[in-house]
């Protein structure tokens, strides 16, 4: 058998390290056990034709090739593989956030479950401001969920339980003060005006727009509840490059991959650079 490439960097940007090609393949071609966290933001598989509303106006939901669907067997092998890699490249007391809609989040969560995850919380992140159901034959959907999950159903994990419990959230409608944190978030980012976290804010995409983009508040909880500082974070479809963002601004190191050049030259780079003074 042909030894598999070293891996070579994309680019290397402080303590963060980009990676461009297919996140299984690059995963598969990491050490064993050598990150605490990952974040996963897998393709939905909604470029499909349809549309959606964005400001009022009608827009269609394709988002690029990345995001089509392979059919239902097909999404669902896609996201038993990368969560397979992204189980070797845990530590044991590593964990693991997925995010997803209904159309993807019940195939990620039943892959976790055959590889022996164990599941720990499914949050339901609200999105107040959420585009209206063109067909009006359904509930409009505003929500998303995050799986978050341990490696195994034995290993202990980082959950910074203090901090989520005692720490400031004065704008999260759902935190009552000195309580412990639920699973659901109706977060705020105190800096800008006690914005929802519903979609990121304007200075988020000074370099450019990315479609399925998260807020930096929504990452920096998640990155804050679960890794202590000098922790390796993996984003396997780091699309703008916001978990770096959030990782690197609190003492985290990371490592993104994508298999858009465009997304890690135009926004991942720059953004983390900008996070950590150098550009």
């Amino acid at each position: 058998m042909a030894a598999s490439k070293p891996l070579k960097p994309y680019s290397s940007v402080g303590p963060a390290t980009l990676y461009l090609g297919d996140a299984v393949d690059i995963m598969n071609r990491m050490e064993p056990e050598s990150v605490e966290m990952i974040f996963a933001d897998p393709p939905y598989g909604l470029s499909n034709g349809g549309f959606s509303v964005q400001s009022g106006k009608q827009v269609s939901v394709n988002k690029g090739a990345w995001d089509r669907s392979r059919g239902t067997v097909g999404d669902f092998d896609f996201h038993f593989a990368w969560l397979e890699a992204c189980q070797r490249v845990l530590r044991p007391t590593g964990t693991l956030w997925v995010s997803g809609t209904y159309h993807s989040i019940y195939a990620c969560g039943y892959a976790m479950q055959l590889l022996g995850y164990r599941i720990l919380n499914d949050i339901a992140w609200y999105k107040p401001n959420a585009p209206p159901n063109l067909g009006r034959r359904m509930f409009t959907a505003s929500h998303e969920t995050l799986i978050w999950a341990s490696k195994s159903k034995k290993s202990k994990h980082t959950f910074n339980y203090q901090l989520m419990r005692s720490g400031e959230f004065p704008s999260d409608r759902f935190k009552n003060p000195g309580r412990q944190m639920r699973s659901a978030w109706e977060a705020f980012d105190a800096r800008d005006s006690l914005w929802p976290i519903t979609a990121p804010r304007k200075h988020e995409k000074e370099f450019g727009k990315h479609p399925t983009q998260k807020p930096l508040a929504l990452m920096e909880r998640i990155v804050l509840s679960s890794t202590q500082e000098g922790d390796v974070v993996l984003d396997p479809f780091c699309g703008s490059g916001t978990t770096g963002v959030a990782s690197v601004s609190i003492g985290r190191r990371f490592i993104g991959i994508d298999s858009e050049r465009a997304y890690l030259r135009d926004l991942a780079k720059r953004r983390i650079s900008k996070a950590l003074g150098s550009l």
